[in-house]
């Protein structure tokens, strides 16, 4: 069955009926609006387990003005089974691995659902932006300054991480097929 969804994903893709955006369209659908602050790609055609995703900041948020590049792998069992999401570009968020960038939001785990397309996990993602969980934290340090009641703490090193890692990349946009 896997294997009859690459298929059809790709004639879909070649016919128009797939936006760029991992949702379903018609063959008259516009191309993804950047202006959702979301932008999907498939860097290698031929690999479809394999996308990129760029995330701009929620307004109001310590992540206003950055943008986020995520890296999302997709198992062969989708969408039975939910892709793996992981931040590319650093980001101080107790929901977010320091290091590794795994993020911790329930779609990812026990409430995935197939009816979940790729553009809807990636605002899921930035949604978790504006919305950070403290109780289950990924990153202790970040969780711990909420929990504290320290936001302007929080909203700062946000901030910080935020200015020095994750600027606009022009040239990692081209990589994988985005206008810079």
């Amino acid at each position: 069955m896997c294997q009859e969804y690459k298929e059809y994903s790709r004639a879909a893709t070649a016919s128009g009926l797939h936006t760029n955006d991992g949702s379903a369209g018609t063959s008259e659908s516009s191309p993804p609006d950047p202006a959702d602050g979301v932008e999907l790609a498939l860097p290698d055609e031929s690999d479809l387990g394999t996308w990129a995703a760029f995330v701009r900041g929620p307004e109001g948020t310590p992540y206003e003005g950055a943008e986020f590049e995520l890296s999302i792998q997709v198992p062969d069992s989708y969408p039975l089974a939910p892709p793996r999401v992981r931040f590319a570009t650093r980001v101080f968020h107790p929901n977010v691995h320091f290091r590794t960038g795994e993020v911790c939001v329930d779609i990812l785990k026990a409430a995935w659902s197939p009816a979940w397309t790729l553009a809807a996990v990636c605002h899921a993602v930035r949604a978790l932006l504006a919305a950070p969980a403290a109780d289950s934290p990924l990153n202790c340090d970040a969780g711990n300054l909420l929990r504290c009641g320290d936001a302007r703490g929080f909203d700062s090193l946000a901030r910080m991480w935020s200015v020095e890692c994750a600027r606009r990349n022009p040239a990692r946009r081209r990589a994988v097929g985005l206008p810079p």
